[in-house]
């Protein structure tokens, strides 16, 4: 029998490679850290430095830049276990290093290492070593010295162990001594203005810790203690910054929750430093568990919304807003700067590098005790408070006379808009909210429960035929293609027309449906028709939006002094971290009642709001073409939608299921 060589187009089971070990993170480590260069992977070591510091286990924390570009960092903390594991059969300092999703940060339920970290998914470590030439371990711990040294993710010398002279006993801490490897990053150099910030800042965060950098080759050496905390850190910026003056001194204070704190766990809370400035620089810096989250989220939207709800409370109690003036959250947030450092049980972050942090419960934990303490200060301080009142009153008149010069656009140069929209009230385009909404049931929960001030509410009658390769000028056979051409203002075009941005009605175009399968169809089918149709509302500055609703809702009776609860999970994932929660703050086992939403039709109005449809609460996922550029992009939705193309689809299907969710 004749054998045939393979092409090299051919699609076979020889096509299919499984990556093991730390080949993934080697393979793309554009999605575990940032490539530009590696002061990522080296802050994954300071963290776990500062995550013993957290826990009241370290005092003293030492990074060395060493003569031949290596970075040391060094702790007093516990010592990582270098004793055998159990499950792996090595030493747990191997398999910290070598395995991902392998940490001691994971039990949060049952009295383990850590009760508040940063690190969460045991992959920090392990990027560290898989991105480094050569890394060197030395552990201190119970009265012997450790070490263990790898090379391009590989151990090449194991674990070696000696006893500690008798005078050196109870020393315990980490030494791990990095060399980035350079090919897999833009730039080999750290940047050492970014270091030090980095290090500053993490100082401030944990009043009293030592934390020195030294530079051997220019004998430089730099401490940092804030004995002041936040307060300190704060001040010190405000000087560094050129022509600001605050308008009040600042509002600064920590809580966090007790035992008997209703619906948290005991130490969740925040501490903050918030003050208001006519002019200058804005200082805004928000952090959760020591790590830095320069994309904000849910915690910076909790801060936004107690101290709206405050300043609105102090204003309205004392009568000063002018008739006609309407304050919103902006208003009061224009001229804040603020420093916040939040700790959370289980904090869930958008990607490995944390910049943003996403968990929901966030928000209504730092908006409680944050707008409490402002209410109490700005009525024990009424002077500041006028003050503070003055100044979101004028930029809401600034706001207000910006958009009174915008005069209202109306869709494809009509006066008449579709009759199912349910329209919002305000002019401002940029705040305004389109939803489309699946179903008419979801659409009145959504009209009933939105802010009408700013959302608009477009309901679908089923899915929308697949216009991927229905001519522009055909568009319009379809009532409900129609009715989003006219609610949003824009004409359809091909891809390679121009769309008039002008004439666009809204700020935000959501998409919300229910989360089966059927509601992910009707996603791809809106995403397809928005990509092939109205693609400048993509790229390159998207005002197009996934509305992501919960999957579940946890019913907690009353217990003691604690009310009845009720917490939304938006997936298994969440489920999962929320009942982790209940098993700490000491409920027993099936005490709560988990119900699983089959739609958005189930939703009452409020819950439709709280979860899915309030700013502050709610989970958008911004539609972009990300690291796929117009064709690749292009050439994937053929798959998917084009009718000509079932036999790629099949094979797509057949070979990466793993991956089709993420194409879609």
């Amino acid at each position: 029998m004749e054998t045939r060589k393979l092409s090299k187009t051919e699609y076979s089971e020889s096509s299919i490679r499984l990556l093991k070990g730390l080949e993934p993170i080697k393979h793309r480590p554009g999605m575990y850290t940032c490539t530009e260069s590696p002061l990522h992977i080296i802050q994954e070591v300071i963290d776990n430095a500062l995550d013993e510091a957290l826990g009241g286990f370290c005092k003293n924390i030492l990074v060395t830049i060493n003569i031949d570009g290596s970075i040391s960092v060094e702790d007093d903390g516990r010592g990582i276990p270098v004793g055998l594991h159990e499950d792996e059969e090595i030493s747990t300092l191997e398999v910290i290093f070598t395995r991902m999703h392998a940490g001691g940060k994971f039990d949060k339920n049952s009295g383990g290492a850590y009760s508040f970290s940063g690190g969460l998914h045991g992959v920090g470590i392990s990027i560290t070593n898989a991105l480094c030439s050569r890394m060197e371990a030395i552990v201190w711990r119970q009265g012997y010295m450790h070490c263990i040294v790898l090379e391009n993710g590989e151990v090449v010398e194991k674990l070696k162990s000696s006893p500690l002279a008798f005078r050196d006993r109870k020393r315990s801490g980490t030494k791990i001594t990095s060399w980035p490897n350079p090919k897999y990053f833009g730039s080999p150099d750290i940047s050492q203005s970014k270091l030090r910030s980095l290090l500053r800042s993490k100082s401030a965060l944990l009043p009293g810790i030592k934390i020195e950098l030294l530079n051997v080759e220019t004998s430089d050496s730099t401490v940092w203690q804030y004995d002041q905390g936040l307060h300190g850190y704060f001040i010190e910026s405000l000087n560094q910054s050129s022509n600001t003056s605050l308008l009040t001194p600042p509002f600064e204070g920590e809580q966090y929750a007790k035992v008997e704190t209703e619906g948290f766990t005991e130490g969740e809370g925040v501490s903050w430093v918030v003050a208001w400035t006519e002019d200058g620089t804005i200082i805004r810096e928000s952090y959760v568990n020591l790590i830095s989250t320069p994309g904000g989220g849910t915690h910076e939207s909790g801060l936004r919304e107690g101290l709206f709800n405050a300043v609105k409370s102090f204003i309205d109690m004392h009568l000063l807003l002018p008739k006609g003036v309407k304050i919103i959250p902006e208003d009061v947030f224009t001229r804040a700067s603020f420093i916040i450092s939040t700790k959370i049980l289980d904090p869930q972050f958008q990607g490995q590098t944390k910049e943003r942090l996403n968990s929901r419960d966030a928000v209504r934990l730092i908006s409680k005790y944050i707008r409490s303490s402002l209410e109490l200060w700005l009525n024990q301080y009424v002077l500041y408070g006028k003050k503070i009142a003055n100044l979101a009153i004028k930029y809401a008149q600034i706001r207000l006379r910006s958009v009174k010069k915008i005069e209202r656009k109306k869709s494809l140069g009509l006066s008449i808009l579709p009759g199912k929209l349910t329209d919002c009230q305000s002019i401002d385009i940029s705040r305004n909210e389109l939803f489309i909404v699946e179903g008419d049931s979801a659409g009145g929960s959504a009209k009933m429960g939105r802010d009408k001030e700013f959302q608009a509410i477009l309901p679908l009658r089923g899915k929308i035929m697949n216009s991927w390769e229905i001519n522009r000028d055909c568009l319009f056979s379809s009532d409900e293609i129609y009715n989003i051409a006219m609610a949003i203002g824009l004409d359809p075009h091909s891809s390679e027309d121009s769309i008039d941005r002008s004439k666009l009605r809204y700020g935000k175009i959501c998409i919300l449906s229910d989360a089966d399968v059927d509601g992910l169809h009707i996603q791809v089918l809106l995403l397809a028709l928005f990509f092939r149709h109205f693609p400048q509302l993509i790229d390159p500055h998207s005002v197009l939006y996934i509305a992501q609703s919960p999957l579940y809702r946890v019913d907690i009776p009353i217990q003691g002094k604690r009310l009845t609860q009720k917490i939304y999970a938006l997936d298994d994932n969440e489920l999962k971290i929320i009942e982790g929660k209940l098993y700490k703050s000491g409920l027993r086992d099936k005490f709560w009642n988990v119900s699983r939403f089959k739609g958005l039709g189930e939703m009452n109005a409020e819950q439709l709001w709280e979860t899915t449809m309030n700013p502050n609460t709610r989970k958008l996922l911004r539609v972009s073409l990300g690291n796929f550029n117009l064709k690749d992009s292009e050439t994937n939705l053929n798959i998917l939608m084009s009718k000509g193309a079932a036999s790629s689809r099949r094979a797509l299907i057949e070979g990466h299921n793993n991956i089709v969710d993420t194409l879609d």
